[in-house]
């Protein structure tokens, strides 16, 4: 037997050593995709090494999700097998960032499933700050019969730390969103100062309660009439507090325009 001969293999041989089955090798043979170059003298198919290699590109492409008539096309445009392979790394390097994320994201998942537990008073202190249980009694003695308390007690009842988390990072950035605006010199009445509390209001009707812009308004009053909302504001920029009440107003007024 000639080493020529040795290095043909049937389409038995083939299938198993690529792992497909031999109705698959008949169907890439019926379409054109992959027509073995010889024939034993009893008609039977014979595949080469370029057929091998041409195979295992096969195998490869079908594996990144790529449609027969694609891998068709790319396998026969004039590119060397290093191109080819090069291009197999590249969308399985993509596939593996892809399946990173995936379990990024499942990770997380689990974790606040495994955490799935209502804040604690101390998880409360810890994001908030000690004077937090304080601010919490005295809104309930103020506010405690208003439909909007009631409404934020029942959505934060099952807030986890990682919900109270998620709030606290949504309130550093609306706040931002004023002191950026201060810092570019905008005016209360400005579309950027304007935008931030209409972000402002959002989040309260997302988050707590229902918040419709005359209910704005009068919360933007208690920032300038109460010492306490005043210097909470007042600490983060001299002047905000006054700067975010009339923002607000500007934005409930464009609104109902």
């Amino acid at each position: 037997m000639t080493e020529r001969t040795q290095t043909l293999l049937t389409v038995g041989q083939v299938a198993e050593r690529l792992d497909v089955t031999v109705r698959t090798l008949h169907h890439y043979d019926e379409i054109g995709l992959l027509r073995p170059s010889e024939r034993s003298p009893a008609g039977y198919r014979l595949y080469t090494a370029d057929d091998l290699t041409r195979l295992q590109h096969v195998v490869v492409y079908r594996r990144l999700g790529f449609a027969l008539e694609e891998i068709a096309l790319l396998l026969d445009h004039p590119e060397s097998v290093e191109q080819h392979l090069r291009r197999q790394r590249a969308a399985v390097q993509q596939r593996l960032d892809e399946m990173r994320d995936l379990v990024t994201a499942i990770d997380r998942a689990l974790e606040r499933e495994m955490n799935d537990e209502q804040a604690t008073a101390e998880d409360l202190k810890e994001l908030f700050g000690d004077g937090f249980e304080d601010a919490q009694a005295e809104a309930e003695q103020r506010w405690g019969d208003s439909d909007a308390w009631q409404q934020s007690q029942r959505r934060t009842k099952h807030y986890t730390k990682a919900d109270w988390e998620a709030v606290k990072a949504e309130s550093d950035a609306l706040h931002r969103g004023f002191t950026d605006a201060m810092d570019a010199g905008e005016p209360p009445t400005s579309a950027a100062a304007m935008d931030a509390a209409e972000a402002h209001r959002r989040n309260i009707n997302e988050r707590f309660y229902d918040c419709s812009l005359e209910l704005h308004r009068n919360l933007a009053d208690l920032y300038t009439s109460d010492p306490r909302f005043t210097s909470t504001y007042d600490e983060i920029r001299p002047g905000m507090a006054q700067y975010v009440r009339d923002a607000i107003y500007a934005n409930a007024d464009r609104q109902e325009q």
